[in-house]
């Protein structure tokens, strides 16, 4: 579970920022003050740092995504050239790979968890990255994070630290009008009191299951453990929601996107999703995304053979996808936040689960990343066979969000050869 911040704690006019108020044991954080401005000598950029990680799932070509050469003189690839105008401001990693995380496509699972070996039987996964960032800072946004996914069926990127599944939002108009359209008095009384109404619930069935364990086997009061873990997690989301029920939400010129529906369109679809998340990150009504992309759809022709007609049809919608990502860092970039862009503060990452789908391999991944506050500008070369952890990046992700963490998953320390500006 996330940690509790400090004390309320002020100097002068100014508001720690790290600031909870507490009462009949019940703790919320503050949202951004103005008066949590540091003074003079203090941190010089408080604003905050975000983060959205992308997942495609039936791979990307490797011969038209990975650079040549190494460092800042790289030059690019047919893929990257469409992200040309964000150079300076992404990094690109070859020879990265998820240690133990194998099985093809049930890999697709593992993308923001790192847990090794989802294709065994009894595969339990862990906790994803979005969510374990979520933990510690999701109480000071509405959201503590948006789970979305472009698709027509039920996978999710995200995962509770029991494993759980998190269902994601596959509809860019019903996101839009969960983030901005207020409800009616009457509404919200009804939100609140349905959201009391689960809490008590859950207290119920869990008192329920806590006698039930003193009868069970060994492994089925794991399982119940387990069950536990995820009942935790859900109330403390039903407490946070409740909380920001009695706040307006923030008011966008904008008007909801009308939704598409035809899978062929994923780029597209991933294209409103993209606008959907500017504007959330533009009124700090999250700051922790993930979005699955579901081209299950092109599976056939991911099985190329390497023929050149298939190729060029693959390599065609591929570039759309790359397209609407050259779209979405322009839209973080011309958006400003401060004295930054609102990419400066914003980590994007993006990435497949194979290295290959023409051959199910997982190792050797095309993953990059753009934006955040990091030194980019670069190609990081790592062994294309005894591959470098990507959860590594993953360590250096939270540590830019702020959380003081030495390792996650498989990552065991930040990601060698990235540097903070």
């Amino acid at each position: 579970m996330a940690r509790r911040g400090a004390n309320w704690f002020a100097t002068g006019n100014r508001i720690e920022r790290r600031t909870f108020l507490k009462g009949v044991g019940v703790a919320f954080a503050l949202p951004w003050l103005d008066a949590m401005q540091p003074a003079i000598g203090a941190e010089s950029n408080p604003s905050p740092r975000r983060m959205v990680a992308i997942e495609t799932n039936m791979g990307i070509l490797p011969q038209f995504f990975f650079p040549e050469g190494h460092g800042r003189e790289y030059t690019s690839s047919p893929y990257l050239e469409r992200l040309k105008a964000h150079r300076d401001q992404l990094t690109v990693f070859s020879g990265v790979s998820l240690p133990g995380v194998t099985g093809g496509h049930a890999a697709e699972r593992c993308f923001l968890t790192g847990t090794p070996h989802p294709e065994r039987g009894g595969f339990r996964n862990g906790v994803s990255v979005d969510q374990f960032a979520a933990e510690e800072i999701g109480s000071q946004t509405r959201y503590p994070s948006l789970v979305l996914a472009i698709t027509n069926e039920n996978p999710t990127l995200s995962f509770t630290r029991s494993g759980a599944p998190i269902p994601a939002e596959k509809s860019p108009r019903k996101l839009f009008e969960r983030l901005f359209f207020q409800g009616k008095p009457e509404e919200i009384a009804a939100n609140v009191e349905a959201l009391r109404q689960g809490r008590s619930l859950l207290d119920f069935v869990g008192d329920q299951s806590k006698r039930l364990s003193r009868t069970l086997s060994s492994p089925d009061r794991q399982r119940l453990d387990q069950y536990f873990t995820a009942v935790r997690d859900l109330e403390q989301r039903l407490q946070n929601s409740e909380a920001w029920e009695h706040r307006d939400k923030p008011k966008v010129n904008a008007k909801p996107p009308e939704d598409i529906t035809d899978p062929q369109a994923f780029a597209r679809r991933t294209g409103q999703m993209f606008d959907v998340i500017k504007l959330a990150f533009e009124t700090d009504s999250t700051r922790v995304v993930s979005l699955f992309i579901d081209t299950t759809v092109i599976h056939n022709i991911t099985h190329h053979g390497n023929r050149p007609e298939v190729l060029a049809d693959l390599r065609s919608k591929e570039e759309g996808q790359f397209d609407v990502l050259n779209a979405f860092l322009s839209s973080l970039t011309t958006a400003k936040e401060g004295d930054a862009s609102l990419l400066d503060r914003t980590m994007v990452l993006y990435g497949t689960c194979m290295g290959s789908a023409n051959s199910h391999s997982n190792i050797n991944l095309p993953v990059l990343l753009a934006g955040g506050g990091f030194r980019h500008g670069q190609h990081l070369v790592f062994d294309s066979e005894n591959n470098y952890p990507l959860s590594n990046l993953y360590v250096s992700m939270l540590q830019r969000m702020g959380l003081e963490v030495e390792a996650f998953s498989t990552g065991k320390g930040p990601f060698r050869g990235l540097e903070m500006v």
